[in-house]
């Protein structure tokens, strides 16, 4: 016999398939833009974040491997190896010169700007009948679900659930 599912359940279970559907096809898009520029989808997420986070002295390893919920080593791997493409500049900080700020090169400025036709193309078909507001709210509310997820997995891993 079939469990009832009650309609929070059904909906909840709904919106996770959804959000997998939706990583699925973000995934496969991310493939084909880090074709496009002759880089891994990895090192493609790297530089998008590095872009994200860098507001003018770089960004450190530790931002980007957190942003991207990687391990800080795979960053340093992949940078090197994005610095050797001429697709990023690498420095110590600053502030401490133990650490590294990374930033985009004029020549990955230059081929990411390529993409951006696209990208908006892209865009305007995913979001499609949303306006500003309407993707403002959603933001807002999957970033509240975000922050909800970590904790339950947290009590998760700890066995508190």
């Amino acid at each position: 016999m079939t469990e009832k599912i009650e309609p929070l359940e059904r909906a909840v279970r709904h919106f996770i398939w959804s959000i997998i559907e939706i990583h699925s096809q973000l995934e496969e898009i991310h493939k084909n833009w880090a074709q496009l520029l002759g880089i891994t989808e990895p090192q493609f997420l790297i530089l998008m974040a590095i872009d994200e986070l860098d507001v003018g002295r770089g960004a450190s390893g530790i931002a980007v491997a957190n942003k991207l919920r990687i391990h800080p080593a795979f960053v340093t791997n992949q940078t090197k190896k994005l610095e050797a493409m001429e697709y990023l500049a690498r420095a110590p900080s600053l502030d401490d010169g133990r650490f590294i700020e990374m930033s985009l090169t004029q020549k990955a400025r230059a081929e990411i700007g390529k993409l951006s036709i696209k990208r908006q193309a892209l865009n305007a078909t995913m979001f499609d009948g949303l306006d500003e507001a309407s993707i403002d709210y959603l933001n807002k509310r999957l970033g509240s679900i975000a922050k909800s997820s970590r904790l339950a997995s947290q009590k998760l891993t700890i066995g508190a659930l």
